[in-house]
């Protein structure tokens, strides 16, 4: 579904991607993991359009789109659910799940608003109430609804469980899991809570530096004593 060769993307000088190589297939839950600065949010970002690939190839669906606006990434069936959520705090959460609904037919916007309040039950509770009211939980729940109004084929989450309690970063991760396995969404998930994006991942990847550097099923990556002394506080 999702295939990166070769990428690379810079701030200015400063280059951040270096040559990345990974792969989505249909249908799975693909987890990449790193330390703060690795480059894991602009990867998801240049997969988005912004910023743009220097050199390399994004191809979604066999489609090259590095060339594509972002507007026209969304619309081929992309939606990135950024770190730090980014939702419109003086929006009601309805509102916001409109502005979510902007690249989707008009048709289905009932059957989504369905399917986002049967995942998120808190939201439906709250539909009237301005984004920025919400607790942080329920506006990663906000964020992450928005993103699945557009109907995508392929969901990008960028550090869902961040700041988060750990009672809410394991409703969180139910959720995603069942985004993928009852909604049959491809799930590219960025995260630093290393230990719970592998138990979910079928399989992940670690980049350091920019780069691609170990990859794998998400329990042999649990299993390595690389990844288990870097990322999960020495194997505990």
């Amino acid at each position: 579904m999702l295939r990166i060769a070769g990428l690379r993307a810079s701030y200015g000088h400063i280059e951040a991607l270096r040559g990345v190589e990974l792969e989505v297939t249909e249908g799975e839950i693909v987890a990449l993991i790193g330390a703060n600065g690795a480059g894991k949010s602009t990867l998801l970002m240049t997969i988005c359009g912004d910023p743009r690939a220097s050199s390399g190839s994004i191809r979604f669906e066999n489609l090259e789109i590095s060339g594509l606006p972002t507007h026209e990434i969304i619309r081929r069936g992309i939606a990135h659910v950024p770190e730090g959520r980014r939702i419109f705090p003086r929006m009601t959460v309805m509102e916001n799940l409109q502005i979510g609904a902007v690249t989707a037919d008009a048709e289905y916007f009932d059957a989504n608003i369905d399917r986002v309040f049967e995942l998120f039950p808190r939201l439906k509770e709250r539909r009237g109430q301005r984004g920025g009211t919400l607790s942080g939980g329920e506006q990663q729940m906000l964020a992450i609804a928005r993103a699945l109004m557009a109907r995508p084929r392929l969901l990008l989450l960028d550090e869902p469980s961040l700041g988060l309690a750990p009672m809410l970063v394991r409703q969180i991760f139910e959720v995603i899991r069942d985004i993928n396995r009852e909604h049959a969404i491809t799930v590219f998930l960025v995260e630093q809570n290393a230990y719970h994006a592998l138990k979910l991942a079928g399989r992940g990847y670690v980049m350091v530096n920019g780069r691609i550097e170990l990859s794998g099923s998400g329990q042999s990556l649990l299993e390595n004593p690389e990844v288990r002394a870097a990322y999960l506080e020495g194997g505990h």
